[in-house]
């Protein structure tokens, strides 16, 4: 089938830039340019006139957690809410709501300390005046950090005794469980929480698809894929569940079971899944204060910097292994202490292994990678995906952790923009939904939520951002002859949106809708 696109801003992000139509066939774009050009190609075409609004290449997730947007789905929403008191009434409509039974476990996600009014986390009794018959796991919006409550804590085995791993922490108070539980500690236990039927989850994973689509993208990451996940992703494959493409990442020790499991996806689609490589984490999240630093935190009396979660003789081994796989490596850094780690070991690897920067190794967040870090970046071939929209999100309480000189370098894309480093950007769904346009903005304007700019030096144009989101995410998935411009030959993956982002003003950006979002030639979602 031929469909034909015009009238309209048809942005093809090419150097070319702007064409006056567009014609796809079989899920492929065949030509691309003047009206006049394509007319002779178009009989037998289904038309589509744009009306004036603008189709671009659909959006490149370059990282987030595709099951974690849909276990989301399936568990109580805690990230609107103002206390402690909201908190419990959302974990206690959820039960209420779902009728879960006693003994069952219910996970609610997405609160942030910085948020509550008690600012600070909420403990054990709290969530025990919720329920002291449910084992209940409250997960911090980063992922990082969660509390459970003493039902939960009795069926992990958990007490005063019980060890935090390295890179991890226990919360106690006077002797006594918190509840409270962070980094390599909280995944864990987090692991050990039962997951949903198998029937739940799929259900959730087709409207996390939908979710996504309706934001413009086509192509979405599985960022963290422990060894749990597989029967999941084996079932989705299986009953031909995926029509977004989905893009993994295996946790490192569960890098060959997943390399076994998919023969036939490993660095290439099968039924819209593909193994991409393997993911590492050095630090925690800057907004809680577990981000490793080079310098201490603001007001830190203790000269307190954050931690580290892998040695260098661990990270060391790991990045040999994902060498041998030729599998690339995400690696989370939001510290520029994290970030140095990388940039030193991996010198190490290159200096034995020079073709290793042929894999593309991503450090994931890159928040705090500071601009006198950035010439090894470029030195060593890693392409930083920033976490862009944190600058408005939680740009305030970064000013408060780092002060302003420091906060001001937070996702220094214009840094890297003078550096011509294809940096990415992203949400790291299910932390924020997957707002591509909003990160647009928020990397072309740098407002916090207060108003503040965050490092105008740091700020670039809209065509830069745009391309952070589909060119160099095209790239950085090795499928830029694939995806991410307008051209022929590319897959006909499209977002129709209802204004042109390289022509609105600024203000405009992250109020542009989503209309309708075509992968192969067939709509996903339409408003």
């Amino acid at each position: 089938m031929k469909t034909l696109y015009y009238g309209g801003a048809i942005e093809t992000m090419e150097p070319a830039g702007r064409v006056e139509a567009l014609l796809a066939e079989d899920g492929v774009i065949v030509a691309a340019g003047d009206w006049e050009q394509l007319r002779p190609m178009t009989h037998g075409a289904e038309t589509v006139n744009l009306d004036g609004r603008a189709l671009l290449p659909a959006f490149l997730d370059p990282h987030s957690h595709f099951s974690g947007a849909a276990y989301a789905m399936l568990q109580a929403p805690l990230g609107e809410t103002a206390d402690f008191a909201e908190l419990e009434q959302a974990f206690i409509n959820f039960i209420e709501e779902n009728a879960v039974p006693e003994g069952q476990w219910v996970v609610g996600r997405g609160y942030d300390q910085t948020a509550l009014a008690e600012g600070r986390h909420p403990t054990r009794e709290v969530l025990d005046r919720v329920s002291t018959v449910h084992p209940i796991m409250a997960v911090h919006q980063s992922g990082h950090m969660g509390v459970f409550n003493t039902c939960a804590l009795e069926l992990l085995g958990v007490t005063a005794d019980t060890p935090a791993p390295a890179g991890g922490m226990i919360g106690k108070e006077n002797g006594s469980l918190t509840g409270y539980m962070e980094e390599n500690a909280f995944l864990q236990y987090q692991q050990r929480v039962p997951s949903p039927s198998m029937d739940d989850l799929l259900g959730a994973c087709r409207r996390a698809q939908q979710m996504y689509a309706s934001y413009g993208i086509a192509t979405v990451q599985e960022g963290m894929l422990p060894g749990e996940l597989l029967d999941l992703y084996r079932m989705l494959l299986e009953r031909g569940a995926l029509e977004l493409d989905v893009v993994a990442y295996a946790g490192m020790d569960a890098l060959d079971a997943a390399l076994h499991a998919f023969p036939h996806a490993v660095r290439r689609y099968d039924r819209h899944f593909k193994l991409g490589g393997c993911k590492l984490f050095l630090d925690g999240s800057p907004q809680a204060r577990t981000a490793w630093l080079r310098k201490p935190y603001e007001n830190a009396q203790d000269g307190y910097r954050g931690y580290p979660t892998m040695e260098d003789d661990a990270l060391r081994q790991a990045l040999e292994t994902a060498y041998q796989r030729r599998m690339q490596p995400l690696v989370h850094c939001n510290g520029d202490a994290a970030a140095a780690q990388l940039l030193r070991v991996v010198a190490e690897i290159e200096q034995a292994h020079p073709d290793f920067r042929d894999l593309r190794p991503v450090m994931i967040h890159a928040q705090l990678l500071a601009p006198d870090q950035m010439d090894d970046m470029v030195r060593l071939g890693i392409i930083p995906s920033f976490f862009v929209a944190h600058v408005h999100r939680w740009g305030d309480v970064h000013i408060q952790n780092l002060g302003m000189a420091r906060a001001s370098h937070l996702s220094a894309a214009g840094s890297a923009l003078r550096r011509n480093i294809p940096f990415t950007f992203h949400q790291d769904t299910s932390v924020l939904p997957p707002d591509m346009l909003h990160s647009v903005w928020c990397a072309v304007e740098r407002r916090t939520a207060k108003g503040v700019v965050l490092g105008e030096k740091e700020r670039i144009p809209v065509v830069d951002a745009l391309r952070a989101v589909t060119v160099n995410a095209a790239h950085q998935y090795f499928e830029e002859e694939q995806k991410g411009t307008l051209r022929p030959g590319k897959a006909a993956d499209f977002v129709l949106l209802d204004a042109d982002p390289l022509t609105v003003p600024v203000d405009r950006l992250r109020g542009i809708r989503v209309l309708e979002t075509i992968k192969g030639s067939k709509t996903l979602f339409r408003a």
